[in-house]
Order: C-alpha cells, then structure tokens, then sequence
C-alpha cells in the first residue's frame, strides 16, 4: 500500500488555511538570518546553520584555536553550546552549567554540586529572555534548574526555590521512577516543553510530553503518548491499560523536538515503547510510540502524526530532531519536515498537513517466533531517498572485514544470523545494522533550510540481538545475585565481565574502583548509557551492593521465582566486531552524505573518520562510529568532529572535498558552535572523550582565523 497522507486531526478551515498559505507558495520567501547560536542545533529549526561568511573554503586552512577553557571535571561533553551577547553558555562532564567570555574562554560563572557524582551526560541548556529577565535553564537529574543568564543564580520565583521535578507532570505512579532529560527543552514564548529520557525495560515511566511555565515552573500542558481512554490512538493498544502499567512505558521523546515560531506547530519525534524487545503485553501498534508528532506549541493538542515503526520490538528510537526545511516541487516552495532514522532512511512531510512528499510503501516484514508476541505485519519504507547506510539483508559472507584475524569465525556467525530487515527478535541471533545506536544518532542533521539539502552523518556498525527464556530464580541464590539477574546481567553479564568493546564495563573489581556510596548513587541515577533504578527497594538495593563487592552470603529462601513478569529477556547489548575491537563487517565504518530533499537524490557520500592503528599500517581509510553533529554554512563549509578518531574537520559542502583537519585534545562526541563577537568568526566545541573507551578530556575549544 502506498500511503500519500497520514490522517491529521480536524482542525478549522481557518487555521487550517493559513497555515497552508504559509507552508506552500510559489512566491520566493523572505530569507531568515542565521548569524547567532542562541539555541540548540543553531535554531529552533535545528538545522546546524548559519550565515557567517568570514571563514571560508579558500581560508578555512588558517583556523587556529583561539582560546581553551579546561572544565574542573574530566569525561564525555556532549553539549552544543548556545551563544548570547558575549556569553557562552555550556555543561561538563559533571552536569555543571558554565558560562565563559565568547571571546576569550574566561569562567565567568559555573553552577552545580562539585560533590556529587554525575548521573548522565547532557547536550545543553535552552534560553529564554523577556526585558531584563534572562534565563538559562538546564537539568541535572530528574529536576529542571532557572538559572540568571549573567549571575548563574537560582531564580527563586521559578518552582521550588529555582527548580522543579520534572516528574511533576507525571502520573503519581511513575514519580518515583528514573526521570531525566538529557536534550535542551524548546523554548516557545513562554514555555519549555522538556525531552525526557526514561527506563527501556519493564517499569518505566509513561513518555509524556510536558510543558512548563519558563517563569513559574508550572505544568502548561501535557500529551500522552501512551493515550488514555477517549483520547485518539487508544485503540492501538489491546492493553487497555497500558497507559498507568506498572510494567509499560516510555514512548518519550529524548532526542530533542523542532518548533516553527511562525506557525507555533512543534515536531516532535518519539522513541519505541518500553520493554524494549518483547511487546506482548503491549500488542497493537502502539501510538504514538515511533511518531513524528506535530503538536500546537501553546496547546498541546496534536495536528498530524506518522509512525515509523509500528509495534516496535528493535528499539528503533527517532535518534534525532526533525529539520524544519523548504524543497521545491513543481516550480514552488514548500516548507517541509525532514526526519531521519536509526535505519538510515529519510521521511520528508508537509509541515502543515503530514503529507508525505516521498511515497511510502508499507512492506510485508516477518512475524514473531516468541509465543505471546504479535510483531506488526508491515512496516513503512520511504520509495526516495535511498538509505544511507547499508542494511542488513545485503549482507553477505564476502562483506566480512579483510583486516579480521578471525574472518571464519565471523562469517559463520553471519551465516547463522537472520539477516531480514524487521526481522523480529527470537531466541536465535540475529543481525541488526544499522545497530541500536543507529545509522543517524543523536547529533542530528545539518541542512541548507532554502535549499532543502540536509547533510548527515551515519555509523555503520552492526550489533546482534537474541532473546532468552526467562529462568526461574534458583534456590540458593542471595538476595543480591536474584536483584543483580534482573536488573543488570542484559549488559554487564552473569558472569560480571560486561563487554569493554561495547562500553559496558566489567563489575568484578567495582570494589577496588568505587566505594559504596558512589555505586549506590550510580544504581539510583544511573549514568551515560546507564539508566537509573530507584524503584529498587532500599533493601534490596544494600544487597546487590553487598554481591557486587562480594560481601553477601545469606541466601535469599524467600523466593523460588524471578518478580521478572516476562517470558523472555534480552540476552544483552553486543557489537558484532572482530576479535580486534573492529566492526566485523567491510569498511566504511562511517560515512557523511549530502541529499538533495528536493528531488531525493545524493548528491555525494563520503567516509568519514579513520582508525588510526590500521592507517599507521598504510591501509586506505576505513571511517570510524561518529556521536556528534555537523555544522554547515552558507559559504560553502561543512565542519564535523565527532569520529572516534578525535579529529575536527572541515569539508566542502558541495563535493565533500576535505579542507582542514585538527586532532583534538580528546574525542569531541559533540556538535560544535558558530557564532560571531567584536567582528571575528569563531567555532567552538567540546572536547570530552571517555565514549568509546576514548581519553577523558575537559576542554571546550575554540578556533578562529587568526
């Protein structure tokens, strides 16, 4: 079936007017400056834009750092840095907001506990002014802080004293589970609707999408996406209560959201519904789970939706925020949406009304093996663009790495694999690639807004996933060890080893490494990748201390049977790589591309990254995993850190041509800055490490021609 139009919701023949007029006209429409970094990704559109013209491809070469600023605290940055006045406004490795002179790298304030231990990283903070109030606002675990843009000051006016919870807007079930947000919320006059991260197994809480006062912290509005009786979408579900499930949940947006100031529409893309790989107590399609959501900024109330992923059992997340962009067709301009996916394809709409500018074919994909589990029938794939990354099912025994010491024993557990595109999980292995953390991740796409050309980045690194039946909890076993079996063994292992090369670390010498205070904090918060579980009983939490620092010996007789209310687990998160820590598959391991939105067709594909242990071999260039996003300007520069090789640089965006590199203190796993101050062009960008087993760093660098 090919699907021209995704239902939208009713709205006024008015309104509904005006917003077409101002979404499609062949009239050429007013150009838009893009010369400040106020805001997340550039803009409220997040395109990675902008205008300023003194750096150019000709000068580019001549880029110096022109000041450093080292952090008190060491590891991953993620953060993009927003720019306001001569202010640059960031956060560390340890959740501390700083402000620093644009021009020079100078603290000029820092806010946040130097005692406690971090637990997540973060891409930011958002601003927000109204005459002499400025306001940064950041989150540091389940809680949203108003800071004074200049002071760093609590405003004391806003929540509790300067903050609120941001569990405030949820059920009172879920207000004792993990909450955080890890993505700047969109400021829209005088609201900030918050991205949350959540829990991905059972228990989570419910992904709802909240808005808050900027100046008093209360709850503006809320939408469920998880949609309770009379409300749309709840027919998806055959669970009739899903919506308040001690054990369904999420459907959140993470990733950070899009709002068009001119229209007040917003897009926000939605993650898979939790647990993660088995959904047979969640059957149906799920909305609005997988959704690209086009909500009213003031209201809340939905417009037009699209699901990417119906019933989704592969945790196959919207990684990144749309890009609010306008294509031509037929000799005019139309404002579109762009949203790209962990899949590696691309789904451009109308922004106005969902309709999509592409076909999209609903594909006939496998059923499920795992009793009690219904996998959707079909799954839709966009006709254009091609994807950009390679996909699993063209896999063969010949695409195995030539640099594998161990190519054998790779191709036999590729032959083993089932390959299939959605194909879903089961108790065999099978091959997911792009991986779970995508083709396209978290550091978003950049674009020419009026050109309709966006330029991403994509991993190409595969992973295996398998199920296991649920054992029954043996007798004998300690409190800690049946504790440890179901919230931890999925990545660090029953055996404790973890799995270094997948960033798992191993728990067998926790002891010698941390103290009981810091892993209580790290259970109950979580960190990085890490999830948090403070609905872990406080008992039960103290014996899971005592196994892992192998201090526990009463045996738990209490219990003959896990409280795990699933019949399958997922065995864990595993990198299909080669006996070196390499992707097991051919290179390129990661790639940079330029699509043309207006016809769906590349207009160039490079490799992006390198490995430096094969280059000093004299071996062609392989690519490497990329976190991070690109920037692109007016003038012809697309610049890009990102890649696990630890280098800043620069490209033509046209050709892909590369102009300029620089090897960085540490890896930046982060998108960089472009602003202007006293008449000079700079660029800035975090430089953290620490992901990917890379060097922690502290450094936020900026360059300049100098």
């Amino acid at each position: 079936m090919i699907l021209k139009k995704k239902h939208p919701l009713p709205i006024s023949l008015f309104v509904l007017c005006f917003i077409l007029l101002s979404c499609e006209s062949s009239d050429k429409p007013e150009k838009k400056a893009y010369d400040t970094w106020s805001s997340y990704l550039g803009g409220p559109d997040r395109n990675h834009y902008s205008t300023l013209s003194q750096i150019t491809p000709e000068n580019v070469k001549n880029l110096k750092v022109a000041w450093s600023y080292s952090a008190p605290d060491y590891g991953q940055m993620q953060m993009n840095p927003i720019i306001v006045d001569s202010m640059l406004y960031g956060v560390t490795a340890a959740l501390r907001a700083v402000a620093l002179h644009a021009g020079t790298g100078k603290e000029l304030w820092r806010f946040g506990d130097s005692l406690k231990l971090p637990t997540s990283t973060s891409r930011g903070v958002s601003y927000w002014s109204k005459r002499d109030d400025k306001r940064i606002l950041y989150t540091a675990g389940p809680n949203l802080y108003a800071l004074n843009a200049l002071t760093g000051k609590l405003i004391s006016s806003f929540g509790d004293n300067g903050k609120i919870d941001l569990r405030s807007g949820m059920p009172e079930h879920a207000r004792d589970k993990f909450v955080i947000s890890n993505t700047p919320g969109t400021i829209y006059k005088d609201l900030i609707v918050m991205p949350i991260r959540l829990g991905e197994d059972v228990g989570s809480a419910p992904g709802n999408i909240m808005a808050f006062n900027v100046i008093t912290g209360d709850v503006e509005w809320v939408f469920h996406t998880i949609p309770h009786p009379e409300e749309e979408g709840y027919e998806t579900w055959e669970n009739k209560v899903a919506y308040k499930s001690d054990i369904i949940g999420a459907a959140n947006n993470w990733a950070g959201m899009a709002v068009d100031e001119e229209t007040g529409i917003l897009y926000v893309p939605t993650g898979s519904a939790s647990p993660d790989f088995y959904g047979g107590l969640r059957k149906g399609s799920n909305l609005y789970a997988n959704c690209l959501l086009a909500i009213e900024a003031q209201t809340g109330k939905r417009i037009w939706h699209f699901q990417f992923v119906h019933h989704d059992i592969w945790d196959r997340d919207l990684p990144a925020p749309p890009n609010l962009i306008t294509v031509e067709r037929n000799g005019k301009k139309i404002k579109a949406v762009a949203q790209v996916t962990k899949q590696g394809y691309v789904y451009v709409f109308n922004r106005a009304t969902g309709e999509p500018l592409f076909d999209i074919e609903e594909v006939a994909v496998p059923a499920s093996t795992l009793n009690g589990e219904t996998a959707w029938k079909t799954q839709p794939i966009p006709i254009k663009p091609e994807p950009f990354a390679r996909l699993s099912k063209d896999l063969t025994a010949d695409d195995i790495s030539p640099y594998a010491k161990n190519q054998e024993e790779l191709r036999q557990i590729l032959r083993n694999s089932d390959k299939r595109e959605y194909n879903p999980p089961s108790l065999n292995p099978n091959l997911i690639f792009p991986g779970f953390d995508g083709a396209a991740e978290w550091g978003g796409t950049g674009a020419d807004p009026e050109e309709g050309i966006i330029y991403v980045n994509s991993n190409e690194m595969p992973w295996l996933i398998q199920m296991v039946e649920n054992e029954e909890v043996m007798e004998d076993v300690t409190i800690g060890e049946r504790v440890y079996g179901q919230y931890c063994v999925v990545c660090h292992q029953k055996d404790r080893k973890g799995n270094v090369a997948s960033s798992y670390p191993s728990l067998l010498n926790i002891k010698s490494t941390k103290s009981k205070v810091e892993v209580s904090e790290l259970i109950a918060n979580g960190k990085g990748m890490m999830t948090g579980f403070p609905q872990i009983p406080e008992a039960e939490k103290e014996a899971l201390i005592q196994f892992l620092f192998d201090q526990e010996t009463a045996v738990d007789t209490s219990s003959t049977s896990t409280s795990y209310p699933l019949p399958y687990k997922f065995k864990g998160y595993k990198r299909f790589q080669d006996s070196k820590g390499f992707p097991a598959i051919s290179p390129p391991w990661g790639t940079m591309h330029a699509i043309n939105l207006n016809t769906g067709d590349f207009i160039w594909s490079i490799t992006l990254g390198d490995t430096p242990e094969l280059k000093e071999k004299g071996f062609p260039q392989t690519g490497c995993e990329n976190y991070g996003g690109p920037i692109i300007t007016e003038n012809g520069l697309l610049f890009i850190a990102a890649t696990k090789d630890g280098y800043f640089r620069a490209f033509n965006k046209k050709t892909g041509k590369l102009l300029w590199e620089y090897e960085l203190p540490s890896a930046a796993f982060a998108t960089p800055a472009m602003y202007k101050l006293n008449g000079k062009q700079f660029i800035a960008i975090a430089c953290g490490g620490e992901k990917l087993n890379t060097k922690k760093g502290n450094q936020i660098i900026a360059f300049a021609l100098k």
